[in-house]
């Protein structure tokens, strides 16, 4: 098995502060400058799992180098480079505390909601009638709150505002930028035999005021993906779609006993099913990028960041 980037200890001059997610790690300079690394480690049910899955940081950070590329024109975002496989240099923002969930398919965490018999989400009525991963008549905003620790929650749009969490008149940009990413995303999975079925964007306020797109964005841990080839006859079969996305870990999680809930004990990852792990998300890379995934040298991998940040940062 490959070596696997659980954490970095990098030494960078001008350093503000660190600050370390569930997934990314993010060193903020002097100057404004963001440093975020996208480690190898698995987040499932808000649950860090103990061992990583080789090149995961290499593939989401190239996915959303690329969908940040793709959308650069309609939405405005943080990213300036990107100096190594697992790092993206950007503008340093201070972000919403709110992750914008949208949801074209009643899939994952809405589907389990509706098959509660719950038929509001976040303050969105969902229609009678429908199946598992049937679409929505129209994408449907879906947000949550960013908790430091422990489990995000759903939060209503008319909730964000009354709490003062984001002003109304942000809001509604978020909430426009939401869509628009969304309808560009479904335009890129589509080209490559896709559906995008419900992804998550988060966005910052920079300095001098602007709203900006910030962290990952139509990658694996943050998107789900289906195959557009046999879609309609699997929903018609009433089977299960064959996907791309973190669900299948938070399936084999839940056949394993675990949903992140007090009490429960994380199955144990043995290294067949870590390698699995490792090349469906390597399968997700090639599918929606339509190229070739190239691993990087991974012999010392926190030595390589080390070399080509500190490059970067002489040259700019």
């Amino acid at each position: 098995m490959s070596n696997a980037l659980m954490h970095t200890s990098l030494q960078l001059e001008g350093l503000k502060s660190k600050y370390t997610g569930k997934v990314r790690e993010v060193y903020r300079l002097e100057n404004e400058t963001l440093i975020m690394i996208a480690t190898d480690r698995l987040s499932a049910f808000d649950v860090v799992m103990p061992k990583g899955i080789p090149y995961k940081g290499q593939i989401l950070n190239q996915i959303a180098t690329k969908m940040l590329e793709a959308t650069s024109d309609i939405v405005p975002n943080w990213l300036l480079a990107t100096p190594d496989p697992n790092v993206s240099v950007g503008v340093a923002c201070d972000p919403f505390k709110i992750e914008m969930v949208i949801r074209g398919y009643l899939s994952g965490h809405a589907a389990r909601t509706y098959k509660n018999g719950d038929r509001l989400i976040c303050g969105v009525t969902m229609p009678e009638g429908m199946i598992e991963n049937d679409p929505f008549p129209t994408p449907i905003i879906t947000p949550a709150t960013k908790a430091e620790e422990g489990h995000d929650e759903d939060i209503s749009r008319e909730d964000i505002i009354a709490q003062g969490i984001v002003s109304e008149s942000d809001y509604l940009q978020l909430e426009s930028y939401t869509q628009k990413l969304f309808a560009r995303g479904t335009e890129i999975a589509k080209k490559q035999g896709l559906i995008l079925v419900d992804t998550k964007y988060e966005f910052g306020k920079t300095a001098s005021g602007e709203i900006l797109l910030i962290d990952e964005i139509h990658t694996p841990d943050s998107s789900r993906y289906f195959y557009e080839e046999g879609y309609d006859e699997r929903q018609a079969q009433g089977l299960p779609q064959k996907q791309l996305s973190k669900e299948f870990v938070r399936q084999w999680l839940i056949s394993n006993g675990f949903q992140g809930l007090e009490g429960q004990a994380l199955p144990e990852m043995n290294e067949s099913l870590i390698d699995s792990i490792s090349e469906r998300y390597i399968e997700l890379y090639e599918n929606i990028t339509g190229h070739s995934f190239e691993k990087a040298v991974v012999s010392n991998i926190q030595e390589r960041i080390q070399q080509n940040i500190s490059d970067y940062l002489q040259e700019h």
